[in-house]
């Protein structure tokens, strides 16, 4: 009979598995057919597609794995160093708790890791967290539902962790068991929270584990029936253990519930069994240093403060005796993760590394830890800072640093060459940035030489870079006089651009695996994301799957930047930012308008290279064309170049011939020789002899 039970029982259970699993698989090919069906009416959606490499219309409800960036020409040494990694360390792999909370609340898992930059204590003043609070439950009950289910196989994996104990010689096999079944759990519940899973996936999981436990409590309530003596024993012992207190001269406690945890004297897996079930809804969260210790590179994080209390890091793919070093600085809404997202062949980090270069990965401040030196600062005091800062405040920070570093790095490696009185560096510094990054490397230039401090640059590579605006789209227009229309008041009310919560930033994170799995939504969503720029055919879907798109941390956007942006498109001059009065103007730069910029392309003193995509409508070739003419007219050094990408191509998309060039445009500065410098220290020396 019990058997009859078991096989009725199985078959049931495997039956309503089979029912679910298609009926949510038809639903999804629905969504997903419904959106093919959309894209093929949308206009343009050909030549917004062509940059996304591989896509079809049919779901994958077993998507791809984020790639480790280690299948293209990577070198052997390099994937014995990965395949050591992965073979021997899998636990290495720094998960993150998955529990919805506010910013303040968020523990770094590596200090020296870039999506780990947490400020512990850092809190918002009572607005702040009122506006984040409304967000959140306004938000929170249309998302139940997803939440629930992805919550349930937690819940009832943490309900189902207490034990009944056993006496005598019983226990040691009965911990056996015990620890089997925990592994078997373990192993789900590391399933279900696989970082690169999207939420149809965990749902998929998350019913699975849901029916299986169902059935396993009405698989032991009929053993219960068909065993009556066993039941009555089992009640027996359970009001006897809460009766007394303890069972048998082992003395093991019921007044509490046993789990595994106390079972396990010496076992060292008890505590990371524990967090386990802690750690759900897990995103990719690897760093720019995963990225580069995973690939055989060696790495370096340097923390770094500027004047005004950010703390920024400043990543390093170190060649320490080399005399060339590369800054690279990324754009808005990016991180240093962009310049090595394309792994050995692709990343123009790797080219750099690979031809002799001393890399330097730059990262601005904004991120939703809010780093700082205060760690109490409130939401609105951190994101209160534009362009301007970027360019006045991290970049020197960064530069100096950099200076700082290979000035005492070479003394050491050549003590023969000790500097007096020369002001010819021991390096030669370059630097290649990105949309923003081009426009605050140029402030930064600009400033320096207007204060005649050093700037410590020889050439300067500019991709796409910001600055001049008012050639661009209808959207971007109406955002324009939206953000200078209402920026007085949305100003004390929203600080900054970002998602504040780790639950949503672990949605979206999630979303965008899903997006990977069917294609058709994810080539909807690249649509109209596109339209919103313009027919941009960056993969705008692609980028979001990254893994600095994570829940510990994400880049977000100053609205004084926003504004600051707005303001160039409206005076169609690439200036500083405008506070709002000639007062406030005068006070900061000494004049009632803000700088203009391009009045001062003369004072640029290093060779620029302009590099545009036809392709790009973010920021159009014709914008950076007229930086092109006033460097001319201003007798600056500059060169001009075009490729046929979008705006994210330049640092998100495999470009051989992009990495050929920027590389070709480094190779024309040649680091200053052992003897030039001698020959310039003992000219110096013999100078100072002669003027005593």
């Amino acid at each position: 009979m019990q058997r009859f039970v078991d096989n009725v029982l199985a078959v049931t259970k495997e039956s309503v598995k089979t029912i679910t699993y298609e009926s949510l698989n038809n639903i999804v090919r629905l969504i997903n057919g419904v959106s093919a069906l959309l894209l093929t009416i949308l206009p343009g959606k050909a030549n917004i597609l062509e940059g996304i490499h591989g896509w079809e219309l049919r779901p994958t409800f077993r998507g791809p794995r984020l790639p480790r960036w280690m299948e293209n020409g990577v070198s052997s040494f390099n994937q014995f160093i990965h395949e050591l990694s992965v073979d021997s360390d899998t636990s290495s792999i720094d998960y993150s708790s998955g529990e919805e909370d506010s910013d303040g609340d968020i523990f770094p898992a590596s200090p020296s890791s870039q999506s780990s930059r947490v400020s512990g204590g850092s809190t918002s003043d009572k607005y702040d967290r009122w506006w984040i609070s409304s967000i959140r439950s306004t938000l929170l009950w249309i998302l139940f539902p997803i939440r629930f289910f992805l919550g349930i196989p937690f819940r009832l994996l943490k309900s189902g962790s207490k034990v009944p104990c056993v006496s005598g010689g019983d226990r040691r096999s009965r911990l056996h068991s015990i620890k089997k079944v925990q592994a078997l759990k373990d192993h789900i519940v590391h399933r279900a929270t696989d970082r690169r899973r999207g939420v149809i996936e965990d749902l998929h999981l998350a019913i699975e584990i849901f029916i299986e436990a169902v059935f396993d409590v009405v698989h032991k309530a009929a053993h219960f029936l068909l065993s009556p003596s066993e039941a009555l024993r089992m009640l027996y012992s359970l009001f006897s253990s809460h009766g007394g207190g303890t069972i048998d001269d082992d003395n093991c406690n019921m007044g509490a519930s046993v789990s595994t945890a106390t079972l396990g004297e010496d076992d060292s897996s008890v505590t990371e069994r524990n967090t386990t079930f802690q750690k759900s809804l897990n995103t990719d969260a690897r760093t720019c240093q995963d990225v580069i210790t995973e690939l055989g590179y060696p790495y370096e994080a340097i923390h770094v403060v500027t004047a005004d209390g950010y703390v920024l890091l400043l990543e390093r793919i170190p060649r320490r005796d080399a005399r060339k070093a590369v800054y690279l600085q990324h754009g808005i809404l990016d991180s240093s993760m962009g310049w090595v997202s394309n792994g050995v062949v692709g990343s123009p980090a790797f080219a750099a590394y690979d031809q002799g270069y001393d890399v330097f990965l730059g990262n601005f401040r904004g991120l939703v830890s809010r780093e700082h030196v205060d760690k109490n600062i409130s939401s609105r005091q951190y994101w209160r800072y534009s362009i301007n800062e970027h360019g006045t405040q991290d970049i020197p920070a960064m530069v100096e640093k950099i200076h700082e570093v290979k000035t005492t790095e070479l003394r050491l490696s050549q003590p023969d060459l000790q500097e007096e009185n020369n002001d010819d560096q021991r390096y030669k510094l370059c630097a290649i940035c990105h949309s923003l990054g081009g426009a605050a490397i140029l402030i930064y230039v600009i400033t320096s030489r207007i204060e005649e401090k050093p700037h410590r640059l020889s050439r300067l590579v500019l991709l796409s870079p910001a600055g001049f605006h008012d050639d661009s789209t209808l959207v971007f227009s109406f955002v324009e006089h939206l953000l200078l229309l209402l920026g007085p008041v949305l100003a004390p009310i929203l600080p900054g651009f970002y998602i504040p919560t780790r639950f949503f930033r672990m949605l979206l994170n999630k979303l965008a695996r899903d997006l990977h799995n069917l294609p058709a939504v994810g080539g909807l969503v690249q649509t109209l994301m596109s339209y919103g720029v313009g027919g941009d055919s960056s993969n705008w879907v692609g980028v979001l799957g990254l893994p600095h798109y994570n829940m510990n941390d994400m880049p977000g956007v100053s609205f004084q930047v926003a504004l600051h942006l707005a303001q160039m498109k409206r005076s169609r001059k690439f200036r500083m930012y405008d506070y709002g009065s000639a007062a406030a103007n005068m006070e900061v730069y000494g004049s009632p308008e803000p700088l203009d910029l391009g009045e001062f392309y003369g004072l640029i003193d290093v060779p620029v290279d302009l590099v545009a995509g036809r392709r790009d409508k973010v920021i159009r070739p014709s914008m950076v064309r007229k930086h092109y003419k006033l460097l001319k007219d201003s007798n600056v050094d500059v060169s001009y170049n075009e490729f046929e990408y979008a705006h994210l191509d330049f640092t998100f998309s495999h470009r051989e011939e992009l990495l050929a060039y920027v590389m070709s445009r480094l190779l024309l500065v040649e680091p200053t020789s052992n003897k030039q410098i001698s020959h310039r220290i003992v000219r110096s020396k013999k100078k100072g002899h002669v003027n005593d």
